[in-house]
């Protein structure tokens, strides 16, 4: 493979793009804007995305979904609730045996569908992987050291592609378990709201690692009674990501719950696009998805309460010191 699209232009596919290229691959991107795809192919910086830093002069961005159709093999980065519209935009013109690499982490909002489950209703032949792990995009495409996780049903096509995309300093390494790397991926911004929230109210350092502890044992618990293995979540794709998203400050989804945590009304934060996470979104995925396979998941459901049913921060203290969960459930 010597030629890889990217769809869809934000932060993160612009950063893998570039470590597309690092790769030596041939790499085009596509973009919903035409400023967007001046910006790349004119400017050689993505403004509005990935502001201050240059891009490499031999990414080229477009509008034409037939022309990005023209690669080898695609990743797939649009946001979460996107990715079906964005499906059925290059379901007719994408190759049937193209890998498509899916890079978006979430829940589809109504049908509780896995990212990989939405792709697969538009493409039933092509080869799919999901890739997933802590990495903020500004760090990958600043060339800083990032460590992924490449999954596919088929380990050996997962090996052979974490090879092709992997450079210096962006390693990819190979899983066969997709249901638990993308539970992770999803489900850990629920998490990372949470521990916002605990530091937005001042609740201290003792709370906020409890959350990730317990929150940590609520989604492995959801992900293996949904076919994953346990030790998925002791990785990349969910200690690490957990790590990342709910304990560093560029995480939007705690920065998220601490506007949350100062009191901030959520009607004002929904309504800024600055502020959106997917982590919101997921919440209510998640918990559907729990009711379906009996799994108990008490700061997931807190959570859900307090997005989306006006529950308080209360709640969530209250299923703070709930009974510890093991992978099995409560014990």
């Amino acid at each position: 493979m010597n030629h890889i699209g990217v769809i869809g232009a934000g932060a993160w596919g612009t950063a893998l793009a570039i470590a597309s290229i690092r790769a030596n691959l041939k790499t085009t991107i596509w973009s919903i804007s035409s400023d967007e795809v001046e910006a790349i192919n004119q400017r050689h910086e993505h403004i509005y995305r990935l502001p201050g830093i240059p891009l490499d002069p031999s990414l080229h961005a477009t509008l034409d979904p037939q022309e990005l159709a023209r690669a080898e093999g695609f990743i797939l980065s649009p946001p979460a609730q996107f990715m079906r519209s964005t499906c059925e935009t290059f379901s007719k013109v994408l190759s049937s045996h193209a890998p498509l690499v899916i890079a978006s982490k979430g829940i589809e909002i109504g049908t509780t569908c896995l990212m990989s489950e939405v792709v697969r209703d538009f493409f039933p032949n092509n080869p799919l992987f999901v890739l997933s792990g802590p990495s903020f995009a500004s760090e990958v495409a600043k060339r800083l050291p990032t460590a992924v996780i490449l999954a596919a049903e088929n380990l050996n096509l997962s090996q052979e592609l974490s090879e092709v995309l992997s450079s210096q300093y962006f390693r990819l390494y190979a899983s066969d378990d997709m249901v638990g790397v993308q539970m992770g991926g999803a489900c850990k911004n629920i998490i990372a709201i949470a521990t916002g929230i605990i530091e937005g109210r001042g609740l201290g350092d003792n709370a906020r690692a409890a959350a990730v502890t317990q929150g940590l044992l609520e989604i492995a618990s959801l992900g293996c009674a949904m076919g994953g293995k346990q030790e998925t979540f002791l990785g990349l794709s969910g200690v690490g990501d957990m790590i990342l998203t709910c304990l560093c400050s560029q995480s939007r989804n705690k920065t998220f719950g601490e506007a949350v945590g100062k009191g901030i009304p959520l009607d004002e934060l929904m309504a800024s696009k600055n502020m959106l996470t997917e982590g919101v979104n997921t919440v209510s995925g998640a918990v559907k998805l729990a009711q379906k396979y009996g799994v108990k998941m008490p700061i997931t459901f807190a959570m859900d309460a307090l997005l989306n049913r006006g529950g308080s921060v209360e709640t969530l203290i209250e299923a703070l010191l709930s009974p510890p969960l093991s992978i099995g459930g409560y014990v």
